[in-house]
């Protein structure tokens, strides 16, 4: 599964933070089988942030992830970048994301991530914390590899569930 992982964050862009949740991001989807072919870093910014995922949409990669900006600041612009690229909703994924966020913490459920496919890349909101990425990451690995599958299937092939 060629994979991408993006970071948002304004102060890990300019260098004040060390990139912890990309890290933890990263770990996780190579364990689970993920190629990383691309790892960056953005501010808060949503152009910022639809151009770089817009790119790795056109690049073909399969599982695009985010960290961060998903939150009730001013700033947390991820969902709505999200939104712009996506072609479709993948709602089960952040709703079980955040189901298994709220078992951890009450405050789960502000999360304001989305998942959705845009062409025949998935793309998921994680929140901007290491912790949390291990807590939720979990959630979404057992479908992975069959969303990436059935992406890559041409129409009119059985989907096989």
């Amino acid at each position: 599964m060629r994979t991408a992982i993006l970071t948002i964050s304004s102060s890990v862009a300019a260098g004040d933070n060390q990139d912890l949740s990309g890290e933890a991001l990263a770990e996780l989807a190579r364990t689970a089988g993920g190629e990383l072919v691309a790892r960056d870093v953005v501010a808060d910014d949503a152009d910022a942030i639809e151009s770089w995922l817009r790119r790795q949409v056109k690049d073909g990669v399969s599982v695009i992830l985010t960290t961060g900006g998903t939150g009730f600041t001013a700033d947390d612009v991820t969902p709505e970048a999200t939104r712009a690229v996506i072609d479709r909703d993948a709602p089960g994924i952040a709703e079980a994301m955040r189901a298994e966020s709220r078992r951890h913490t009450p405050m789960g459920i502000l999360s304001r991530g989305v998942s959705g496919i845009a062409g025949r890349s998935l793309i998921v909101n994680f929140p901007g914390n290491p912790r949390a990425i291990r807590e939720l990451f979990g959630v979404i690995e057992p479908v992975l590899g069959h969303a990436v599958g059935t992406l890559n299937r041409e129409p009119g092939q059985p989907s096989g569930h």
